[in-house]
């Protein structure tokens, strides 16, 4: 048996990028898994199954910052699994934002970066916390980032939302914890994903100082955060909650 046996989880941005790794993570554990994404992932939760049983995971399309498509979302996962014991927050705007200094970044790019990174964890919460509650148990992963805690410059609409995640995990790990619910922020470095590679300015102009930055030296792969998302949603960290894990080769100390 699996760490997650038993469990059900759900994945927001789990059809690309590093939110395949999360969903596939789990799923080798043991848990259904239900993707919400704005993008088709039939085709990724199809894989999963292959590899990990069939009905190992299912997929459907989630606008995570508006409140109805997060409500239909939810309900959908409760019809097809009966429970939700995992929230994993990854859904948010960042490969394809070009860097721009404060003073050029246009209301309508903020409004739109705060919405998706910081209304939708909000919302996935919101209508998911009730079942947690009902439950007496729930593990939510907020994903953070590395930049919340030394900064990126021209990224500043990013950075503040993902210094949110953390906020918001400390909040809720007091309004939840008497619930059985633990709240933790997961914080990667500059990984090597699907939409970075696509940016290959962006991963040229950093790849350099970030890997000098880190006390391992070398680039940061998806893969390298399976072990952590596993651990914040598993038994094993059922003593752990408003905490911020940062897996990024020692780039940072937290």
């Amino acid at each position: 048996m699996g760490r997650l046996t038993g469990r059900t989880a759900i994945v927001t941005g789990g059809a690309r990028g590093i939110g395949v790794h999360y969903a596939d993570a789990l799923a080798g554990e043991g848990a259904q898994v239900m993707i919400g994404d704005i993008r088709d992932g039939a085709e990724v939760a199809n894989d999963i199954s292959a590899r990990h049983g069939q009905g190992a995971a299912d997929s459907a399309i989630l606008d995570v910052s508006r409140e109805d498509a997060v409500k239909a979302f939810v309900a959908r996962t409760i019809d097809r699994f009966g429970k939700i014991d995992i929230l994993v927050n990854n859904a948010a705007v960042f490969a394809d934002l070009p860097p721009q200094p404060v003073t050029d970044i246009a209301v309508e790019d903020w409004d739109r970066v705060m919405a998706v990174n910081v209304r939708g964890p909000f919302l996935m919460v919101k209508h998911v916390a009730p079942h947690m509650k009902a439950a007496g148990y729930g593990k939510i992963i907020n994903i953070g980032s590395g930049t919340a805690h030394k900064g990126l410059p021209n990224f500043s609409h990013y950075v503040s939302t993902k210094g949110a995640m953390t906020a918001f995990s400390r909040a809720l790990s007091r309004e939840l914890g008497e619930f059985k619910i633990c709240v933790n922020t997961l914080a990667p470095g500059f990984t090597i994903s699907d939409g970075v590679m696509e940016n290959g300015d962006f991963h040229d102009k950093w790849r350099g100082p970030i890997v000098a930055s880190r006390a391992i030296k070398r680039e940061m792969l998806p893969e390298d955060l399976r072990g952590a998302i596993l651990f914040l949603s598993s038994a094993e960290s059922d003593f752990v909650t408003g905490q911020t894990i940062s897996v990024c080769g020692g780039s940072i100390n937290t």
